[in-house]
């Protein structure tokens, strides 16, 4: 029997949370077309014969502008001192750049193994894709260089064949029907959030944060969340003409969560202006934004 941790890194919308739920199966990760879209760390455990694979999925890596940003960077580095392996995740239908020598220059430090997962091939000029993973291959020294889709599946499976041969002997560290860590209340914040994110733009969607103030359980799931802004400016965007654009989110939202907990959710929305929340320390502990902290294993 093998297991162990897997941390999954890159840049911000490199495909991380893409790739997560299609290796766990689940949808445990919240997805957009927005940068820095994944804030917390997310544990979804693998099992099959082989044994257990838990893998780690991290926010982007990138300069940190914010208190926000600086705990979302702090998550990432905790997980690559945490995992048995490190997988990079780079996006290959994208030229390299500052943003990935940053991040080479991270896992380049990782004393565990190091795998590459080239991804959004199925987008890739292909005939770029060779000497691309020789450059990488020459400047990191991957253990292995696997070029993927998370999108389409394309070579997924071979990328978790190769996981497995790089993780070590153990039994399993959790009982069989454990799936995450994250509590019930991260996924209703997160499902709303991504209905926030697909439904607005520019800057708002950077500026947003989504607070569960009621969760009850009954005959049918009740949900109040406060959808929190930076200036006041904002809020009549999020709630849009006649309520139009809250009432949007509020549909999309539920319409998952429902799929989410099998269940009917009433699914109650406000808007709330916190000014400067991404710098203030007590409103990210409130919306349980991780910063670094000592996290061992069992």
């Amino acid at each position: 029997m093998k297991r162990g941790f897997v941390a999954l890194v890159g840049r911000p919308n490199a495909g991380k949370s893409t790739l997560l739920n299609l290796l766990v199966g689940e949808k445990l990760a919240i997805v957009s077309d927005k940068p820095q879209t994944t804030r917390n760390r997310i544990v979804g455990v693998h099992r099959s014969a082989a044994g257990e694979m838990v893998f780690i999925d991290t926010p982007g890596i990138h300069r940190p502008l914010y208190r926000l940003n600086v705990r979302m960077m702090d998550t990432a580095l905790d997980a690559l001192r945490d995992a048995d392996i490190v997988v990079a995740v780079v996006d290959g239908s994208e030229a390299s750049g500052a943003g990935d020598r940053f991040l080479m220059d991270i896992i380049r430090k990782v004393r565990v193994p190091r795998v590459l997962a080239l991804n959004k091939v199925d987008r890739a000029d292909k005939q770029a894709l060779l000497p691309r993973i020789a450059a990488y291959d020459t400047e990191v020294g991957f253990a292995d260089i696997v070029p993927i889709s998370a999108l389409t599946g394309e070579n997924v499976e071979h990328l978790r064949t190769v996981l497995w041969g790089h993780l070590p002997a153990g039994e399993p560290l959790y009982p069989e029907d454990y799936l995450t860590d994250q509590p019930e209340r991260f996924f209703v914040a997160e499902l709303v959030r991504e209905q926030v994110l697909r439904q607005t733009r520019d800057e708002l969607p950077f500026s947003t944060a989504v607070m569960v103030d009621k969760f009850e359980e009954g005959p049918k799931l009740t949900l109040y969340c406060s959808i929190i802004v930076e200036k006041a400016s904002q809020k009549p965007i999020l709630i849009g003409k006649g309520g139009a654009a809250i009432k949007a989110i509020g549909t999309a939202a539920r319409e998952e969560l429902e799929r989410f907990f099998q269940t009917k959710v009433y699914l109650d929305l406000h808007v709330k202006v916190r000014e400067h929340w991404r710098e203030d320390e007590r409103t990210l502990d409130e919306l349980g934004v991780e910063g670094r902290r000592k996290r061992r294993r069992s």
